[in-house]
């Protein structure tokens, strides 16, 4: 979901040139989403191989990480572990609206309403574990490093942020801020243009980078006081926040509230919205469990295993496969030349 910062975080447009050979780290299963849900056929439904193995999350994952291997970035996946209690609530409430677009999806279906099976059907992505168990395998085989988080992927993808063991995290949620990413960089993974809403006119996305200290110190803001106005309007631990209060009004009673947060919820009457109390999920974004045992390592991309896989097992066209993988072994063969020559 991705709490709602746009109006308050201030970004820099960036170019891909910027990042390169800077390692970049990535929520797994949010990027993996991202593909399950848009990279789907005509009516909706998600691309399968001849053997009905869904395959969206492999093609968006070969073409989007290979793209950015050809411009210099390291990207590095991590993936989710146990989810926090809090959030397998908020779980449990998506699976009922999964489950509701899956009947709208039939319905659709049967009267033959295409716009409708398109909609729907792009509300029903799941990511299985043998997805995810794919995306690791591919992820290696491209010579990137796989990270198993203990708990959420971006608490951890920022932690090795904050450890300088990577540049930036790489998303467009702003989540990551929360739990200290020192820098966010969004529009990674996004082509080089997009609509604007309804229209037919486009217009050109670039890469943007967010530096939180930069952004604490334009707000007048600590990261407690972040925090705080990130539960006001809603985290995943607490979807939809409180109602009538937008990321502006929640950043002045942050800052009006500082060292009386209890006040603050008695205010805006906390306990008519949500069960749980606004400690539980601060204490939940502060604390979530990350780890050290992790190595970032890169090697050369597996051209013979990767073309295995996506052409042979997974029925991936030849003919779009085989010229990125010759592309990266030149890229790899360049890199190799030049580590000799200047030894």
């Amino acid at each position: 979901m991705g709490v709602a910062f746009k109006d308050i975080i201030i970004s820099k447009e960036i170019n891909f040139d910027s990042l390169k050979n800077k390692t970049i780290v990535l929520d797994a299963y949010n990027t993996l989403y991202q593909f399950l849900t848009t990279i789907r056929g005509a009516d909706g439904t998600p691309l399968k191989d001849s053997k009905g193995n869904t395959t969206s999350h492999l093609v968006g994952l070969f073409t989007r990480t290979t793209n950015l291997m050809l411009k210099g970035i390291k990207p590095v996946f991590v993936f989710d572990g146990i989810a926090p209690e809090l959030k397998q609530k908020t779980a449990e409430k998506r699976k009922a609206l999964k489950l509701e677009a899956e009947k709208k999806f039939i319905e659709a279906k049967e009267q033959g309403n295409i716009e409708d099976m398109k909609k729907y059907a792009s509300r029903t992505s799941r990511l299985s574990k043998d997805m995810v168990e794919d995306s690791k395998k591919l992820v290696s085989l491209l010579g990137l490093p796989v990270v198993q988080a203990p708990s959420e992927g971006e608490a951890q993808a920022a932690y090795i942020v904050r450890q300088n063991n990577g540049f930036a995290v790489g998303s467009q949620d702003f989540d990551s801020l929360l739990h200290g990413a020192t820098r966010l960089i969004r529009n990674l993974s996004i082509t080089g243009r997009r609509k604007k809403g309804s229209s037919m006119v486009y217009e050109t996305i670039n890469p943007e980078i967010i530096e939180l200290s930069e952004n604490l110190i334009i707000l007048n803001i600590n990261q407690e006081q972040l925090i705080i106005a990130a539960i006001i309007i809603g985290t995943d631990y607490n979807p939809g926040g409180i109602k009538g209060i937008g990321p502006k009004n929640a950043l002045k009673l942050a800052k009006e509230y500082e060292g009386d947060f209890n006040s603050l919820f008695q205010k805006i009457k906390w306990k008519d919205f949500f069960d749980v109390s606004w400690e539980e999920i601060y204490a939940l974004i502060k604390n979530i469990p990350v780890t050290d045992d992790y190595a970032l390592n890169f090697d050369s991309a597996d051209a013979p295993q990767i073309y295995k896989f996506l052409v042979e097992e997974r029925d991936f066209s030849a003919e779009r496969v085989s010229p990125i993988l010759e592309k990266l072994n030149k890229e790899n063969s360049g890199k190799q030349q030049k580590s000799l020559a200047d030894f």
